[in-house]
């Protein structure tokens, strides 16, 4: 992997962000360790989970993913080498994002976490109940306590996200320096519009999540030979729409051209994206980390790059 840097804010992070989604659950934490060791040593700096991860299976609490991800840290003594991005508002016992609420969540994460501060903090899932002026100001004092380095926000209405920048202006208060939107080659309508004016209006860095549409971007679904696994029914849905199609024709096609895999296709256009800074994409062992890795150096021809943009639209 290239060793270029992104900016986000004033954190300068590889151009993959590593999912830590997986950790503590499809990759218990030997192979958790084994991934994110083989990610640093290939140059990757920037990992990203969230204090819910892994709550959605049965007999976890969630926080699984920051303990692994803390443990490591530990053992390898890289705390400082490290952007580490984790997210507030779905923990079980800590839902929402009331200032009480987001205060003790990040106590909880960074304790979790076996360090002193959060590199980049995101608001998982917008709570309409709160007014934004609340989620920002106890965001505020976060970073004013040098808990915070920068904030981020993901999953929020274009109308919630001006009302917050413009609150962020106005007050001086710590602002959204980062986006994580669903965004990927077969689902491009939810970022593109109004919310990537936005980033764009901002200055703020998109960080695509599900950036390979849960492994159908890897070509591994076929129609009539979708492996099993967790993810296999949100990959193969889209094996029935003819954008689904047409966008794995393509990647049929350049991975063949360039002898890469279909996620490095993938991930390489979703890289030059307007506004994209990094692609989170997660690897549950370390076979699964060279196609992801190999994105940074892979340049898409404006041929190529045309051949998805019109397959995906």
């Amino acid at each position: 992997m290239t060793h270029t840097r992104h900016a986000i804010g004033s954190l300068q992070v590889a151009p993959l962000c590593l999912g830590g989604n997986v950790f503590g659950w499809t990759a218990d934490e030997t192979d958790s360790f084994a991934v994110l060791d083989a990610y640093a040593a290939a140059g990757g700096n920037f990992v990203d989970t969230a204090d819910s991860y892994s709550a959605w299976v049965e007999g976890h609490r969630g926080g699984e993913s920051e303990t692994v991800i803390g443990r490591w840290l530990a053992s390898r003594r890289n705390r400082d080498s490290v952007v580490i991005a984790t997210k507030v508002g779905r923990h079980p016992d800590a839902m929402g994002l009331s200032a009480a609420t987001i205060l003790r969540a990040a106590e909880e994460s960074l304790r979790r976490l076996g360090t002193d501060h959060i590199d980049l903090y995101y608001t998982h899932f917008d709570d309409e109940t709160v007014p934004v002026d609340e989620i920002l100001t106890a965001l505020d004092e976060l970073v004013r306590a040098g808990k915070v380095r920068e904030i981020g926000v993901s999953n929020i209405s274009p109308a919630r996200l001006r009302a917050s920048l413009e609150f962020s202006v106005r007050e001086n208060t710590a602002r959204y320096v980062a986006i994580q939107p669903h965004y990927n080659l077969v689902s491009r309508d939810t970022y593109e519009g109004e919310r990537a004016a936005l980033a764009t209006e901002y200055g703020l860095a998109a960080l695509p999540y599900y950036a390979l549409a849960a492994g159908f971007l890897t070509g591994k679904y076929r129609p009539g030979a979708a492996p099993a696994g967790p993810r296999t029914a949100g990959a193969v849905q889209h094996l029935e729409t003819e954008r689904g199609r047409r966008v794995l024709a393509a990647l049929d096609e350049i991975a063949a051209n360039r002898s890469a895999a279909h996620a490095t296709v993938a991930l390489a256009w979703l890289a030059t994206r307007p506004t994209v800074a990094a692609p989170i994409a997660s690897a549950r062992t370390t076979d699964q980390l060279p196609p992801l890795l190999a994105t940074a150096d892979l340049t898409l021809t404006n041929t190529e790059l045309e051949l998805l943009t019109t397959a995906s639209a």
